[in-house]
């Protein structure tokens, strides 16, 4: 949650969590009876309540992913209360056709995707989130891979100050990186007080702005759980899993998600204007219409009940009959080294 110093002050933490622009996101999925849907980032089941909740569509069908278990531990009881309509599974939501497939769906209705990290891990001290409280500088959504705290022990300064640049737009990221690795070489950075205090003296606190820390820890964030390739793999299997018809909403918090999202739509729908002075090329059948050319973002009265919802931009898609696109995305995504290569082992 990036674009703009307002969606940063979520690394603090704010709120628990509240569903951002749950009804125009609704309204792009257009439930129909007897549709199946993905909630790719299940968390606390707001969207999937939302679908389940449909009056048109009684009778449509979830499948909830989340990479945290404990999200997955939490919707048990709306599992129950679905009468068999919601499947939740542990995994990614890059996976999001194969889990699909598993549980019997070749192809599905809708996908919603909801980006970001949520207010209940913020909130949770343990996971090493936010540095509103001091706890293990740990940072993933799921329980395995390397943390945080690996990656600030072992990237070399010039890497720390790429991907603090790149993934968290800080100014200061050299001057960031250099604290980090002198620090380090004192004493081992464990804790999100640790990290925090070691930003904040080299990025200097200004009245009413984000904490000086907030942009080094969403560049971590970012990095430990691969999210932005996460999300290019997603979008490549949400066009391989969408039935025609089939609609894809998704709603992101900073820029790097939205520019992803919105130059996929658009190449995917054709909308990619071509200069007149290159050579003609054949060019794929659009595989997705775009559903609106600008984002939705919420309104003044959703950002007042929910301050999380500020920089929220939604957009979405309808899938064609045209077949899925098989090249990668890699284009899309920011030039850093692989989280395997930095963190030893991991």
């Amino acid at each position: 949650m990036m674009a703009g110093s307002d969606s940063l002050a979520v690394a603090g933490g704010l709120a628990r969590h509240v569903p951002v622009l749950a009804r125009p996101a609704l309204e792009f999925l257009n439930v129909r009876a007897g549709g199946v849907y993905i909630d790719g980032t299940f968390g606390a089941g707001g969207y999937t309540r939302a679908i389940l909740d449909d009056g048109a569509a009684p009778d449509a069908q979830v499948i909830g992913i989340d990479r945290d278990q404990s999200a997955v531990a939490n919707g048990a009881s709306l599992v129950e209360a679905s009468g068999g309509r919601l499947t939740l599974a542990e995994a990614r939501f890059s996976e999001l056709d194969q889990i699909a497939e598993k549980y019997g769906h070749a192809a599905v209705d809708g996908v919603v995707l909801d980006l970001g990290v949520s207010s209940m891990q913020l909130d949770e001290a343990e996971r090493g989130f936010s540095f509103r409280f001091d706890g293990p500088l740990d940072m993933r959504m799921g329980g395995d891979g390397p943390t945080a705290a690996d990656v600030v022990a072992q990237a070399s300064e010039r890497d720390l100050a790429d991907i603090i640049f790149q993934l968290g737009e800080e100014r200061h990221s050299r001057g960031v990186a250099r604290a980090i690795v002198a620090a380090r070489k004192l004493t081992p950075i464990r804790t999100t007080r640790a990290l925090a205090d070691i930003v904040g003296r080299v990025v200097r606190a200004k009245p009413n702005q984000i904490h000086p820390a907030t942009r080094t820890f969403q560049a971590l964030r970012i990095f430990v759980n691969e999210e932005l390739a996460e999300l290019a793999a997603a979008l490549a299997a949400a066009e391989r899993i969408l039935k025609p018809s089939g609609r894809l909403a998704v709603v992101s918090f900073h820029s790097l998600e939205d520019r992803i999202v919105k130059i996929f739509l658009a190449e995917r729908s054709g909308s990619v204007g071509v200069s007149r002075h290159l050579p003609d090329v054949e060019t794929p059948a659009p595989t997705f219409r775009l559903l609106t050319k600008r984002p939705i973002v919420p309104d003044e009265a959703e950002t007042a009940a929910n301050p999380r919802a500020r920089s929220a931009k939604l957009r979405g898609g309808e899938r064609t009959d045209a077949p899925f696109r098989a090249d990668e995305l890699g284009a899309l995504l920011p030039r850093l080294p692989a989280l395997s290569d930095i963190v030893r082992g991991g």
